[in-house]
């Protein structure tokens, strides 16, 4: 379906949450010196300009176009800047901030873009020594102090949500710092200071959609993970904020123990902005626990079956939190695939990280997705604390006997802000690099394994998955089912033998 280009707006549509509709307001954008948002990209990509993870999905800076629509609608001049989806736009970042000359730039990071936005804040500041640099997102949030003591360039440091503190420093200024919750910063002593965790959550629902209309080339430049959808266009949408389980892998910096959602009407709308904005014919929910609350999907299923958007949809569940008749349902409203977190098929491995270790349990779930009609996708990590080659050869076991449509398995790594972080270095090899801590290399080997080994089992691993005929069968059906994926492929081959072969992101 080919797009009617639409008018430009001056801001994003909000959902008016009391009365269940959606509105448009119009924000003065123009009343106050801009304030630029970065997207970081890892620092060897500003150097080569690709990586094999951007080639297989890209994903729209959700958090930060939050936190632009949080801003723009109390009247902030906001630009988005997407340097992991175009890492060549930072050779002419210097003359946008000569020639807008912002008083703030907020940039987003994780740990392997951390470096990154380390050059970002340097290019900001040889241009305009008196911008005020501020960096949010998980791994900042994770080492608090330990940033502003150690990079003089970072004026201050937002950890947790970024909506409400954020907005407190661009409008008070960063002599205000000490009455704002939620922030590290340096005092006049030239020491590092935190304020506190910030203790008013923000209500889900009465946030604005993200500012996809700030973001360059969205949606046409940005991709879905290859193979997980039918259509495109498509774009991702995180409903829910934290999550109420502790596993020993999972950073919990930015939203701690909390979990909040947004309602089925609030979601519904959302949806339907992009369907009727941009097009949308294909969604990936990010959320951790997309079906926690059963009856808020039981109520947006309805409300898709009643008044159709014409989009399918990806989400992640656990498997206690799904039935087969919920999955009926969603089939029914569109849901495409399901992707469930395995992590290990080695019992005693997955029940010393995860609570409710039951493989019988996630068996029957992935049989019940298949059963209602769902693609179904597996979620795995090799080299968790613990990990032997037995717990690798049982793992593969259980997942070869599973009716999974596609799987992914990724490289564990002891982020900041998880409790494994704390005594990562006494289970094992531990190379902190933080460029690399990308869930693509093993910078964490297990006690009693080395680096070769690890990367020779994963290796083994997806050449014996790939060997087995009906995986071939499925991949060559979905010439039919999702033939943007095919293109995509082919587009590519190269890099993905490359990676194939070095199981590495490329540099």
């Amino acid at each position: 379906m080919r797009r009617r280009k639409k008018p430009i707006r001056t801001g994003p549509d909000v959902h008016c949450g009391a009365n269940n509709r959606t509105c448009h307001r119009v924000f003065n954008m123009n009343s106050r010196q801009p304030v630029f948002l970065a997207h970081s990209a890892a620092a060897e990509l500003f150097r080569t300009g690709h990586s094999i993870s951007n080639l297989v999905n890209l994903n729209p800076p959700l958090g930060l176009l939050s936190i632009a629509s949080y801003l723009a609608e109390r009247g902030h001049n906001t630009k988005v800047f997407d340097f992991n989806a175009y890492p060549g736009e930072l050779r002419g970042f210097r003359n946008v901030l000569l020639r807008e000359r912002p008083d703030f730039l907020g940039i987003s990071c994780t740990t392997s873009t951390f470096s990154g936005g380390i050059v970002l804040a340097q290019t900001a500041r040889e241009a305009l020594p008196g911008i005020r640099v501020v960096l949010g997102g998980p791994h900042v949030s994770a080492l608090k102090e330990a940033i502003i003591d150690n990079y003089p360039v970072i004026d201050a440091v937002v950890v947790g949500e970024g909506e409400k503190t954020f907005h407190a420093l661009v409008s008070k200024g960063l002599g205000s710092a000490p009455e704002i919750a939620g922030l590290v910063y340096r005092n006049s002593a030239g020491r590092s200071e935190f304020t506190g965790y910030r203790r008013d959550r923000l209500e889900l629902d009465a946030l604005p959609f993200p500012a996809y209309n700030t973001l360059q080339g969205f949606p046409a430049h940005y991709s879905p993970t290859i193979f997980n959808y039918p259509r495109t266009p498509g774009a991702s949408i995180i409903s829910s904020r934290g999550c109420p389980y502790a596993c020993s892998y999972c950073d919990r910096s930015v939203f701690r123990r909390s979990f909040r959602y947004n309602s089925a009407e609030y979601l519904y709308a959302h949806m339907e902005h992009l369907r009727r904005d941009y097009g949308i014919r294909h969604l990936t929910f990010y959320d951790d626990q997309f079906t926690f609350n059963r009856e808020r999907v039981v109520r947006l299923c309805r409300k898709l079956m009643r008044a159709p958007l014409g989009m399918t949809f990806n989400c992640a569940v656990r498997a206690e939190h799904v039935d087969a008749e919920l999955l009926r349902l969603m089939r029914k409203a569109g849901c495409w695939m399901v992707s469930v977190g395995i992590e290990t098929g080695d019992p005693g491995l997955l029940a010393r990280h995860r609570s409710k270790a039951d493989l019988p349990m996630l068996a029957e779930c992935i049989r019940q997705i298949k059963s209602a009609g769902i693609r179904a996708k597996g979620l795995l990590m090799m080299g968790l604390p613990g990990e032997t080659e037995e717990s690798i050869r049982r793992t593969r076991r259980f997942v070869f006997s599973l009716p999974l449509d596609d799987l992914n398995m990724t490289k564990f790594t002891p982020f900041p802000g998880s409790p494994l972080y704390e005594n990562a270095h006494a289970l094992g090899t531990f190379d902190e690099d933080w460029d690399r801590m990308d869930c693509m290399s093993f910078q964490f080997v297990p006690e009693g394994l080395s680096h070769e080994r690890m990367q020779r089992l994963y290796s083994d691993f997806y050449r014996s998955y790939f060997k087995r005929p009906r995986v071939w069968l499925h991949y060559l059906k979905m010439a039919c089912d999702s033939p943007h994926s095919w293109r995509r492929f082919f587009a590519h081959a190269g890099d993905y033998l490359k990676f194939a072969l070095r199981g590495d992101n490329l540099s």
